[in-house]
């Protein structure tokens, strides 16, 4: 059966829900972010317009949009209010998070149910065992191979596009991508609009095999178009949080800063990490995380720019 694991990082908290032995949905949530589901007090900030896109604060000071815009509510009185998608980063960063009115009064967001796993895992790291390191090459890098082709992830303003190219025959290539597609999408997390570029095929029956090998393997609830002559297929799917690849593209510095802190958990002693010089200035920035980590490992943590390293290349080293 597929089993949820849960693991409390620094900075973030890492799930992903493995089925035979592999990753087939992953989640990233940073600290500091209101998830979605959580109820919180706010304040209207603006009324909006004919109804709609209402501004409410919170407590904090982080503004929500209300689509819906509340009944009964004058700008400055308290209203509680539940969060329906999370601030997206990155290319999306101007956008506010969205909420909704809610009867419920303030509470956490639900807690994902599954099995919490220690951090560091003292050698017994079942993370990467399930292919951790993997899914975060995928996410930062956008390319995800499979047999016979790879899938390219672009996040844009107004979609998350795949393009599914290869070097098999066509129709095979188009079947091959699309599951892979499907899986890829619930791997990483992508939702909202999605488009899928597969190679064009002849024929009704193949267009319908690709639709059919992507509702195999993605789970409700979604939407989606026919696959058509081009063979461009888009999907939406409920957006309640950003995924993977967003995540590296809105800020890849933070995203390989928590990974890096990760790996380094693995160690026992003082050490100095070394990386790419925006990521280090990361960690100067977020001291508590090496502070944190400097506990866990039992030995002062120092900080090491190289400008030769790659984003992703960062790694402890005895100091």
């Amino acid at each position: 059966m597929p089993e949820w694991l849960i693991e409390r990082g620094i900075g973030e908290t890492r799930a992903i829900l493995v089925e035979d032995g592999r990753i087939v949905e992953a989640r990233i949530l940073l600290d500091g972010v209101v998830a979605a589901g959580t109820v919180i007090a706010a304040r209207l900030a603006k009324i909006g317009a004919n109804g709609r896109n209402a501004v409410a604060r919170g407590e904090d000071g982080i503004e929500y949009l209300l689509p819906q815009a509340p009944r009964g509510v004058t700008e400055g009185n308290a209203l509680d209010i539940g969060i329906t998608r999370e601030a997206i980063p990155g290319i999306e960063a101007w956008k506010r998070p969205l909420a909704r009115t809610s009867d419920a009064p303030p509470s956490p967001s639900p807690a994902l149910v599954g099995s919490a796993i220690p951090f560091p895992s003292a050698g017994n790291d079942r993370l990467e065992a399930a292919g951790w390191s993997d899914l975060l090459e995928q996410a930062a890098s956008g390319m995800v191979e499979f047999p016979g082709g790879r899938l390219r992830i672009s996040p844009t303003p107004a979609m998350t596009l795949i393009d599914v190219d290869g070097s098999l025959p066509a129709e095979e290539l188009a079947l091959a991508g699309a599951r892979a597609a499907g899986q890829a999408i619930r791997r990483l997390g992508l939702a909202g609009s999605i488009g899928i570029d597969l190679p064009t095929v002849d024929g009704k029956a193949a267009r319908q095999a690709a639709a059919a090998a992507i509702d195999a393997v993605l789970p409700q609830p979604f939407e989606r178009t026919a696959v058509n002559g081009f063979g461009f297929v888009q999907i939406i799917r409920p957006r309640a949080r950003a995924s993977l690849v967003e995540l590296y593209a809105g800020d890849r510095a933070a995203a390989e800063a928590r990974a890096l802190l990760r790996r380094a958990a693995s160690e026992t002693g003082a050490r100095r990490l070394v990386a790419h010089p925006q990521v280090i200035a990361l960690l100067e920035r977020h001291s508590e995380w090496t502070e944190t980590l400097a506990a866990q490992i039992g030995g002062a943590i120092g900080l090491r720019a190289d400008a030769a390293l790659g984003m992703g290349a960062g790694h402890a080293e005895p100091s």
